[in-house]
């Protein structure tokens, strides 16, 4: 609700309600007709909300799962194991693991999926994740070993969550990468995608094409379709909260192929199957919705949710993610 620069947002979730404004008169009497119209108790200052846990400070606003994620490690007996220093090993083969079928699907079940909702302030554990849920149906030995592993990386740091900095400026920011052909059952190319408002993460994704890409050219150029489709979105969005951007959102990739083609209006043989995605990636990039350009493989974000790094590269990456960890020792 938005009337002169008096704005009112309201997010609701079935019988629970976040109120936010710029005017706290405002917000008091909305908070007030909504208590005479309808029997409900005003919590005061947000600090939880459906598993998520709020924490604020001068820095801004802190959003973790610090008791979702000791839930489940304490339900998968694992509170007194060694951490683990990040969440899958690199060169992984589960997609062609032989080993016996897991015996207790449900369980298999029940911790991907906690982990999953886990997962909406950990962007670390996007693409462990994304592996990890392929096999739900029959999942192996490999697989839920695989799955205890990321559980034990959590114990290293249970509190670690997403901070929405207060100084921070409001200009959205997107990096993609995609993994060509990594799927070795399908040879479908990964798509991933990171997007930060500012300094802080807001949405990322770790997805397989739908089709299969005849070149990793045109795999890169398929996650900078999607990853425009999103930045378009929440550009939109942003607009009706009150937030506008008048300036081309700035894309990175570490593609120049990718960038070649989306700067070359001339289409050929090698584009001609994905001449749909060429129009929707220029059009964004005429009209200045999108300012692409290339960067360094070596601090590519979106390389954390392709595949699994290595101790060094996987810590770097996160340091640069706006993420961090409330009760981590300083």
């Amino acid at each position: 609700m938005t009337k002169g620069k008096m704005q009112l947002n309201v997010l609701v979730y079935v019988d629970d309600l976040i109120v936010a404004g710029n005017n706290l008169v405002e917000l008091h009497n909305f908070k007030t007709y909504l208590g005479q119209c309808f029997k409900m108790k005003d919590l005061g200052k947000l600090k939880y909300f459906l598993g998520l846990e709020v924490a604020r400070s001068k820095q801004g606003f802190y959003i973790f799962q610090r008791k979702y994620a000791l839930d489940i490690i304490i339900e998968t007996g694992l509170l007194g194991a060694k951490p683990a220093e990040f969440p899958m090993e690199t060169n992984h083969q589960l997609a062609l693991a032989k080993g016996n079928v897991f015996d207790d699907v449900e369980k298999y079940r029940r911790l991907v999926g906690h982990l999953i909702y886990l997962s909406v302030t950990r962007p670390d554990l996007s693409y462990s994740l994304h592996i990890l849920s392929q096999f739900m149906q029959q999942p192996r030995m490999e697989h839920w070993e695989a799955a205890l592993r990321v559980v034990r990386y959590l114990k290293k740091s249970p509190g670690q969550g997403i901070l929405s900095c207060s100084d921070s400026g409001l200009n959205l920011k997107g990096w993609f990468d995609s993994d060509w052909v990594s799927c070795p059952l399908t040879r479908r190319s990964l798509t991933r995608w990171f997007v930060l408002l500012g300094f802080s993460p807001i949405s990322w994704k770790t997805k397989k094409q739908h089709t299969i890409s005849h070149s990793s050219a045109e795999a890169e150029y398929r996650s900078m379709a999607a990853v425009t489709c999103e930045l378009k979105w929440l550009k939109q969005l942003l607009g009706d909260l009150g937030v506008h951007h008048t300036h081309g959102m700035n894309l990175f990739c570490d593609s120049q192929s990718a960038l070649c083609i989306a700067q070359n209006p001339v289409f050929h043989e090698r584009t001609e199957h994905i001449e749909v995605d060429c129009h929707l990636v220029r059009g964004a990039i005429i009209r200045k919705i999108i300012s692409p350009s290339c960067m360094p493989t070596t601090v590519q974000l979106a390389d954390i949710f392709t595949k699994a790094l290595g101790k060094a590269q996987f810590k770097f990456l996160l340091s640069k993610m706006g993420i961090y960890d409330l009760h981590a020792p300083s």
